[in-house]
């Protein structure tokens, strides 16, 4: 089986009647601790979640965010595409290693057609290699080896910083729309006493 993508844990609690965040409320205490170090802000794309695993010795598997997801054919057709067993031999040819991204495009989320009005595509946002996530320049250097689109990076800052960003109506680098929101990762690396990474999203709806 393939390893999942964990959750991204929102920044805030949120309210249980409005839904909405409760501005200053932590969802976990890692978050108002480094609330003012500097985080990698990304684009959120607003598509599906794919899996991409490769073994050298068995091969290519593409997956939904679960096992169990179901990926439009479409879609389907397309990920054979662009991940050829040769292309990814030629990458990777004695590593195992999952890309994770997102699906995006017509047909894909109700606004999948403001990214990419009359087809659809795989954006990369991270790779997992063993127990090893990569870091930007080397998720980066794989996508340009792979000639895959990577989420762009809109800046570096504070999460005050991205909630000012996101509450403002960021435009999409995708286009005259305004963007679905930010993820953002510690520039350093980080992880939680239970193992998990220190990573959280602010969309634009939650305020």
């Amino acid at each position: 089986m393939m390893k999942e993508y964990h959750k991204i844990q929102s920044i805030f609690k949120r309210d249980e009647k409005t839904h909405k965040f409760i501005d200053g409320n932590y969802s976990i205490p890692e978050f108002e601790y480094l609330q003012n170090n500097q985080w990698e802000m990304t684009e959120k794309i607003d598509g599906t979640n794919i899996r991409i695993g490769w073994i050298p010795e068995v091969g290519i598997n593409i997956g939904g965010r679960t096992d169990n997801a179901q990926i439009p054919p479409f879609l389907q057709t397309r990920l054979h595409e662009m991940f050829s067993p040769l292309l990814m031999q030629s990458v990777f040819p004695e590593k195992s290693v999952i890309l994770f991204g997102g699906g995006y495009g017509a047909r894909i989320q109700k606004g999948g057609g403001n990214y990419i009005p009359n087809g659809c595509d795989f954006i990369l946002f991270d790779v997992l290699i063993g127990d090893w996530w990569l870091q930007r320049k080397d998720v980066v250097d794989i996508a340009s080896r792979l000639r895959i689109n990577v989420v762009p990076v809109i800046g570096y800052g504070t999460i005050r910083d991205a909630i000012k960003i996101t509450c403002a109506g960021m435009k999409s680098t995708f286009g005259d729309f305004i963007a679905e929101g930010l993820v953002l990762k510690p520039v350093v690396p980080l992880f939680a006493r239970g193992g998990a990474r220190i990573i959280t999203k602010v969309k634009h709806r939650d305020f």
